[in-house]
């Protein structure tokens, strides 16, 4: 955990979920925020978001894990204003030279030219497609996406090329694009998946303070079904001793929203994630904080997390085998499906461009 001179005083973190700013682990020199000297009272200004660009050289990130249920991401920004604490995309951030705290949440990273090097990359003649997977690492439904667009973008390039997409997100902005997604979703080619992790909206607001309510999200899982694009509620992370006892009550609010599947993930404290959720919990909930770190310990060999294969993503032992019981029961009995059938890959084509010889036949 940071030391207290390192932890922001709330009213310079107001609407975050991390309470510090520790320097990236790959640094050879770590910030310190020092005194000047100077004996006079000063406030300091809250925490504002910034914006880079960045020239990406390749739009499709492939992974091999035996965990995913795909193999090929696309993340349109780096780094995620919704500023959820649990998120274990934080330490992707160290290896931009910042740190997975404060700066993950406030010091983004837009990717303006992604949708011209996907369509590039699409065009490969090596290229196989197979589902893209978006929303993986950081949302790409985030406020950001309001006034850049380079989600949209990028769907309207898989919609050119009849790509198949899955999307993972809380941000309600993805209404915006049902225009695009809808038709996709007719021939098989799109699927969503809204993250639920609590229906209690000061829990949520702050857990994930810039992330939209509970109640909205729900609104979006309804707004879409009835497009027609089939939704998965993610119950995730499940978090032990704080969201567990919610676990049915998520799954039958998605449901009743139109949701057709669902899923789970226990929290994951990778590297940096681990020390800033137990900042969060000794400011959040101090009464809870020893039973739940005790429940995930519990569940991974003593330690704060474990990243083998097929353990990972919900944990060992009685207590997760206990909870992915309870989501098994809830689903039969609310008709959500754990598995739903693949997007199909046969329709891929790329269009035509001004110049290309047409065929024959």
């Amino acid at each position: 955990m940071s030391s207290p001179d390192n932890i922001l005083p709330p009213e310079r973190r107001k609407g975050r979920g991390a309470a510090s700013c520790d320097t990236g682990r790959y640094e050879r020199h770590a910030r310190v925020a020092e005194h000047d000297g100077w004996d006079m009272a000063e406030d300091l200004p809250p925490l504002r978001t910034e914006v880079s660009e960045e020239r990406p050289r390749s739009a499709i990130s492939y992974v091999a894990s035996p965990d995913l249920p795909f193999d090929r991401t696309l993340n349109p920004y780096r780094g995620c204003e919704h500023g959820c604490i649990y998120c274990f995309a934080r330490p992707s951030h160290a290896w931009l030279g910042m740190s997975p705290g404060l700066d993950f949440e406030t010091r983004l990273i837009a990717r303006p030219d992604i949708p011209e090097v996907l369509a590039k990359e699409l065009r490969a003649r090596r290229y196989q497609p197979a589902p893209l997977a978006i929303g993986t690492n950081t949302d790409p439904y985030q406020p950001l996406e309001r006034d850049r667009g380079i989600m949209r973008a990028c769907l309207t390039v898989l919609r050119d090329f009849s790509h198949p997409v899955a999307i993972v997100t809380k941000g309600t902005l993805i209404e915006r694009d049902i225009d695009i997604l809808a038709p996709m979703a007719a021939q098989g080619l799109a699927r969503v998946g809204i993250s639920v992790t609590t229906l209690d909206p000061q829990l949520s607001r702050r857990m994930e303070p810039r992330a939209p309510a509970p109640k909205r999200r729900l609104a979006t899982i309804a707004r879409l079904a009835q497009a027609g694009i089939p939704v998965r509620v993610m119950a995730s992370p499940m978090i032990p001793a704080l969201t567990d006892p919610e676990l049915e009550a998520i799954l039958a609010a998605g449901a009743e929203a139109g949701a057709d599947a669902a899923s789970w993930i226990m929290l994951r404290l990778p590297l940096e994630v681990s020390p800033l959720w137990q900042e969060w919990l000794a400011e959040h909930y101090p009464d809870r904080a020893t039973r739940i770190m005790g429940h995930l310990r519990d569940m991974h060999g003593g330690k704060d997390y474990d990243a083998r294969w097929h353990h990972r993503m919900r944990g060992s032992g009685p207590y997760a085998a206990v909870i992915a019981h309870r989501f098994e029961l809830a689903c039969k009995r609310l008709g959500l499906a754990d598995r739903t059938a693949p997007l199909r890959t046969d329709l891929f084509a790329p269009p035509a461009r001004a110049g290309d010889q047409l065929s024959l036949f």
